[in-house]
């Protein structure tokens, strides 16, 4: 299924996501750093919902109390991906 997420307190302006059985695939963020969320991208490439939310949920980017990984754990979450 594919979804939509409007992330808040980071410079992306969306993540776009499929998710099947159980699996991350075609993550895209649209705005932010490229390099970084590229990387990011391919590193969750066929991971497991639950990891990803195990490895990025909580992490901050300074002081703005969350980051680009952080808001895709909590898009997983909000869209019932789990």
């Amino acid at each position: 299924m594919k979804y939509e997420y409007k992330p808040e307190g980071v410079c992306p302006k969306s993540i776009e996501y499929e998710v099947r059985d159980q699996k991350i695939y075609n993550v895209k963020y649209t705005g932010g750093c490229p390099g970084n969320l590229q990387a990011l991208c391919k590193v969750i490439e066929g991971m497991e919902v639950k990891r990803a939310i195990e490895l990025f949920e909580n992490n901050v980017c300074g002081p703005r109390g969350t980051s680009c990984a952080d808001q895709l754990a909590k898009a997983l979450r909000n869209n019932n991906a789990v």
